[in-house]
């Protein structure tokens, strides 16, 4: 397995894990039964971490469809470098923070963060093309 795939496994299993926190915030705050039973847009709030981490995890869910094909793409080609491999792995703690800072609701961090994680997409893109 290349440093890339590492990395996207890596981040497959962070994305995959986001919904586990703000799942159980929901059963405390809802119970399990209505945590079970279909949504109701007049359901109980959920605390507002458990929001903003629901939010980040759809966002990481949303830019993971950018992120997988372009490792894929790159280990298609045969292109792995340090500088690929280190985007990768950028790119994970980029998305890694964002949960937290969203969670925690610190704005300038989050978009930060995000913009991070975009920059190591636009290198790997860069590298497919073998501009860099």
């Amino acid at each position: 397995m290349t440093r890339e795939l590492f990395w996207l496994l890596m981040t497959i299993i962070l994305t995959g894990l986001l919904w586990v926190p703000y799942i159980l915030d929901r059963i405390k705050v809802r119970g399990l039964k209505a945590t079970l039973d279909n949504p109701d847009p007049r359901g109980k709030p959920q605390s507002t971490w458990a929001q903003r981490l629901y939010f980040a995890h759809t966002n990481a869910s949303d830019n993971l469809v950018l992120f997988a094909p372009l490792v894929l793409i790159l280990d298609s080609r045969n292109v792995s470098t340090t500088l690929t491999a280190t985007c990768c792995a950028v790119y994970f703690w980029a998305r890694l923070v964002h949960a937290i800072v969203y969670a925690l609701g610190i704005p300038v961090a989050r978009t930060l963060a995000f913009f991070v994680g975009w920059l190591a997409c636009a290198v790997l893109v860069l590298a497919i093309f073998r501009i860099v």
